[in-house]
């Protein structure tokens, strides 16, 4: 039986959502391809959602928009991102995204806690623990190479709002890959 942390869909299944509890799990019908995975173990619920993109810019260069961190505040609305630690990015990172307004902001930091640059037009893996009091929860990116010199991007987002109800599970869900698959192609846009 795998940990809350490890991703439960299969890798090809692309615009995936499911919605699980911690805990075993069983899967059910609906959520898009990758169906619904349901962890019936703790009432604490998060979404688990996995977005695929296709650039016809090389792999180091995806990855390089896309580990940017401080470039994410223009593509994700209402938030500023801070690096807190030195550069250059490695394991160990620590940033924070700040999103809202006044006194509906909150941070979001996270660590880098898995960080596999691509080499020799091979590919790249970074994975994200969310370390925050609101919002926590893991991301993985993953940029491989395609025929003719473009770069796929897998990006899987483990998602969790606390206090927020189960009932809101799904519509999180949907509002999440909606948001992230704006932010993964405006970060792959080369004019940003």
């Amino acid at each position: 039986m795998g940990r809350a942390s490890e991703p439960l869909l299969d890798p090809d299944v692309s615009d995936g959502l499911a919605t699980y509890r911690h805990g075993p799990f069983r899967t059910c019908a609906g959520g898009g391809r990758g169906g619904v995975a349901v962890r019936a173990a703790y009432d604490r619920a998060v979404v688990l959602f996995q977005l695929e993109r296709v650039s016809p810019s090389p792999v180091e260069e995806s990855w390089r928009r896309l580990t940017d961190w401080p470039r994410h505040a223009a593509v994700v609305p209402l938030t500023r991102v801070t690096v807190r630690t030195p550069p250059p990015t490695g394991e160990g990172t620590v940033f924070v995204a700040r999103s809202g307004v006044g006194p509906l902001a909150f941070d979001d930091p996270m660590e880098v806690v898995t960080w596999r640059p691509p080499r020799d037009g091979g590919a790249g893996r970074c994975r994200l623990v969310k370390r925050g009091t609101f919002v926590t929860g893991w991301a993985e990116i993953e940029v491989r190479p395609v025929a003719g010199g473009g770069s796929r991007v897998l990006w899987r987002e483990d998602l969790n709002v606390r206090w927020l109800p189960r009932f809101l599970d799904r519509p999180l869900g949907w509002a999440g890959r909606w948001m992230f698959g704006r932010a993964v192609g405006g970060l792959l846009r080369p004019e940003l």
